[in-house]
């Protein structure tokens, strides 16, 4: 897969962090193979990419849509970072805020059915946790045409390496990441996990524990 927009690589042959050299709930211990991305990391990237949307909006008003719920950690600290660079630089942006559900996985599989729910004044830069095939994403943007906002800007958090993609690429990109199922920093699997600050690889006992 190109990556057209810049964004950290992560390989193939990453193996992340020993579970020990951070603190984890202890109810989620033994649930998790180990620590793929720090918590600080996120944050640090998050700061960045959130002067780069400043940069490259301009002076446009924004309305920031996220994607729920998998999308909510992310998108608050990343509207943090760009409320902190409009009171402590030359130029600000106004913003407003909506959200959106989106719903297509059960257990570690998507469904290929996507439930929308919410979203009342839909328009320019939308936040998500993660895009997989790309397919919800496509099914998001065709919904927001019928806004006719001035322009569309997606920002992710994470972004798969997959076989299954459809090809899509948001605009920002934190991390690209093998294909792989992770949880934490609101990324959920069947609703736990989202209480998690580091994103983790949730183990093949972890998915048993907590299968609808």
């Amino acid at each position: 897969m190109a990556t057209d927009s810049p964004c950290i690589v992560i390989g193939d042959e990453e193996r992340g962090y020993d579970l020990d050299l951070f603190c984890i709930p202890k109810h989620y211990a033994s649930d998790l193979e180990r620590v793929y991305i720090p918590h600080g990391l996120i944050l640090d990237r998050t700061e960045r990419l959130a002067r780069d949307i400043m940069r490259d909006m301009g002076g446009h008003h924004i309305v920031a849509l996220c994607v729920l719920k998998g999308g909510y950690k992310f998108f608050a600290d990343l509207l943090d970072y760009i409320k902190a660079l409009n009171r402590n630089s030359d130029r600000s942006i106004p913003m407003t805020v909506d959200f959106i559900r989106l719903k297509s996985y059960c257990n570690d599989q998507s469904t290929g059915e996507i439930k929308v729910i919410g979203g009342d004044d839909l328009s320019t830069l939308t936040g998500k946790d993660i895009i997989d095939t790309g397919k919800t994403m496509k099914t998001l943007l065709q919904l927001l045409k019928q806004y006719n906002p001035k322009m569309v800007k997606v920002v992710s958090l994470l972004v798969k390496r997959t076989e299954r993609s459809v090809g899509y690429r948001p605009d920002f990109i934190g991390f690209e990441v093998p294909d792989i199922f992770v949880v934490g920093y609101a990324l959920d699997y069947n609703e736990y996990f989202r209480d998690l600050n580091h994103i983790c690889v949730i183990s093949e006992k972890g998915k048993e524990k907590y299968k609808e």
